[in-house]
């Protein structure tokens, strides 16, 4: 996603393992790679990635990055998946009907709030604005509120930590049909984790 480069190891991580990915439309020549084929039991699945571009950095357009992607993507499988990592619900509802019928599923990240607008799209396509985060629920998206909100309220800097209490996983089952690649149905995930 957005928050790719804060770290320098990533760099080693993008060029030595094809499971991590950074966002396809970064220009060409950025270390790493935008999209893996994952082959698990005989059956592969194209996972894309992509950066949305409102309230974002000004990459190349992830539409057209997105259709040329797939493209090469469907010449290995039919099963594919993109994670289009946005700030604007606007630009990732845009995404998952302009992808209908062309990807399997579109789930968006970025704002760590899962959605409740899981569908299939008449095209086939499952998708979800935001898929939510694995993380402490009781927090503001992950951090402990009273420095967030410290933030917020005075607006001096504040050190965010991450918060530690009701760990929660969100997700979602994407059901693929196997002959066509089309998603029959999407179910989301929003369980507390007790350690």
């Amino acid at each position: 996603g957005n928050h790719v480069w804060r770290n320098k190891e990533i760099y080693k991580i993008l060029e030595d393992n094809h499971k991590v990915l950074r966002p396809a439309n970064y220009p060409s020549g950025t270390p790493g790679r935008g999209w893996t084929i994952i082959n698990k039991n005989g059956i592969k699945l194209g996972v894309l990635s992509l950066l949305g571009r409102i309230f974002m950095e000004p990459l190349e357009s992830p539409f057209k990055t997105a259709r040329k992607e797939l493209a090469c993507i469907r010449k290995e499988t039919k099963y594919t998946i993109v994670d289009f990592h946005a700030e604007a619900t606007s630009e990732k509802v845009a995404m998952g009907w302009y992808l209908d019928g062309i990807a399997s599923a579109v789930v968006g990240t970025h704002t760590h709030v899962q959605t409740a607008d899981e569908r299939v799209l008449p095209g086939g396509t499952a998708y979800i604005t935001d898929i939510g985060m694995t993380g402490p629920f009781d927090s503001i998206i992950g951090m402990r509120k009273e420095n967030a909100l410290k933030k917020l309220v005075t607006m001096m800097p504040s050190k965010f930590t991450v918060a530690e209490n009701d760990l929660h996983i969100n997700g979602a089952v994407i059901y693929i049909e196997k002959s066509s690649g089309k998603s029959m149905m999407i179910e989301r995930i929003n369980e507390q984790v007790v350690i």
